[in-house]
């Protein structure tokens, strides 16, 4: 992909389309401001490269978790916001109609193909506390009975909806991916400074598994230098295994257009010994060195294996980008 795919239209100008949807701010509260976004679907059919699923739900745009390798930033450059830290400070809370959106998963019922909430940005980060746009999708999928439903985040809030999951976990296949990248609180806080404890989030994936829901750990992103060492993973995967989850998946950090400079920086701050490695890994691509996306695999393959837990790369999700044949079986 070529940087300008990533590129805002005009740094400092809403994109076409967009002025119009921007809303008033609703709340402001713990230095974040949130405004409605306004928009007609909040399903959105996914047409572009490669993916495991074929629909997206991001109840919110913009992420209070500020994570520092968030791949998802360069989005508020469509919005006219060029502060970096508005994508963390400034949060839009996207409409939910109940009726449109019984109307939007029945048409991806039919199609066949998986619904991912959370794609972009965290669907139950702080906001979900306050405005329950969340809540409202998996309410309006306890009506669409059949459907293939994902739910990746980092936050303990999505314990709350245990209840409900399993409700729907009876007539459609669901599943709730914890994205969990150290054990030591202490790297956590740096690298997701607003992210919940791996503990407690750890707390919450044993919370749902209690609750009949399927839950798998996300190592995501597997950062070189910082998280890919053995006792790492292996505390991962084995906190997992203890926490009652299905399996896990990892992927090897990706630094797009955006993300890298964001990323360097932070680097040169909290850990500058590390950042001529990483413009090694990363020279002229946003992808890690083949080579060591390799090695990392295999240790997690293997570590996985020796803890007894079921593990596959994001790689090994079947493509659901492009139309497929129906299932005969809900």
């Amino acid at each position: 992909m070529t940087t300008s795919r990533w590129t805002p239209i005009k740094p400092g100008v809403a994109a076409p389309g967009m002025a119009e949807r921007l809303g008033v701010t609703v709340d402001e509260r713990r230095g974040v401001e949130y405004h409605r976004l306004r928009s007609k679907d909040l399903l959105n059919k996914f047409n572009g490269r490669p993916m495991p699923f074929g629909w997206t739900v991001n109840p919110y745009r913009g992420c209070e978790m500020a994570c520092r390798y968030c791949f998802a930033r360069y989005t508020h450059g469509f919005l006219g916001l060029d502060d970096r830290s508005a994508f963390e400070r400034r949060i839009y809370v996207k409409g939910a109609d109940r009726d449109r959106l019984v109307t939007e998963l029945r048409r991806a019922q039919r199609s066949g193909q998986s619904v991912a909430i959370g794609t972009a940005t965290d669907p139950y980060q702080p906001a979900e506390g306050r405005f329950e746009v969340t809540r409202r999708v998996l309410e309006a999928a306890r009506i669409v009975p059949g459907l293939a439903l994902s739910i990746t985040t980092k936050s303990t809030l999505v314990s709350r909806d245990a209840a409900l999951l399993r409700e729907i976990s009876a007539a459609s296949d669901v599943t709730v991916n914890l994205s969990i990248t150290t054990l030591d609180p202490a790297l956590a806080r740096r690298l997701e400074p607003r992210a919940p404890r791996p503990d407690l989030r750890f707390a919450a994936m044993k919370a749902l598994a209690d609750a009949g829901v399927a839950a798998r750990l996300f190592i995501m992103p597997i950062l070189p230098c910082l998280t890919d060492d053995e006792p790492n993973l292996r505390s991962l995967l084995a906190a997992a295994r203890d926490a009652g989850a299905i399996g896990a998946e990892s992927n090897v950090l990706f630094l797009r257009p955006g993300t890298r400079e964001i990323f360097l920086e932070f680097l040169a701050v909290d850990f500058p010994g590390l950042v001529a490695e990483y413009e090694w890994l990363y020279r002229g691509s946003p992808y890690a060195a083949p080579d060591y996306v390799r090695e990392i695999e295999a240790r997690v393959r293997r570590l996985a294996d020796e803890v007894g837990l079921s593990s596959r790369r994001r790689a090994d999700r079947p493509d659901q980008s492009g139309p497929r044949q129906l299932s005969l079986h809900w």
